[in-house]
């Protein structure tokens, strides 16, 4: 029973203010494995949804959270309840170079324009 008493009740509070869990995990957990529990059960009918771990961002406390930290070294130990719950923030990064890249190819030949008129 004591196993049950060291883990962390941990949720994800999404950016529409909607939850994922609360779920118990080890302290042992790293950031990464969170994640990948995040990833697969993101809500489906969510648009531009996460693809892989480095999409997403945790937040706890306002400190973005490492992905090879564990759950333990990110734990905040002032203010925090034994038995309590913890929210964390998640933030989706959309991959931002690939769009800019197409985007700046496109744009490319279209930017020299002129619209000057002489009278």
């Amino acid at each position: 029973m004591a196993a049950t008493q060291d883990l962390i009740e941990v949720k994800f509070r999404l950016s529409d203010g909607t939850d994922i869990g609360p779920h118990k995990y080890s302290p042992a957990a790293t950031v990464a494995s969170l994640k990948e529990k995040i990833l697969t059960q993101w809500p489906k009918e969510k648009e531009n949804g996460p693809r892989m771990i480095n999409d997403l961002k945790l937040i706890n406390a306002g400190k973005i959270l490492e992905n090879n930290r564990t759950l333990a070294d990110s734990r905040l130990p002032v203010g925090e309840l034994p038995g309590g719950l913890i929210t964390m923030h998640v933030v989706v990064r959309i991959p931002v170079a690939d769009k800019k890249s197409d985007k700046l190819q496109n744009d490319s030949p279209e930017t020299p324009r002129c619209s000057c008129t002489i009278l």
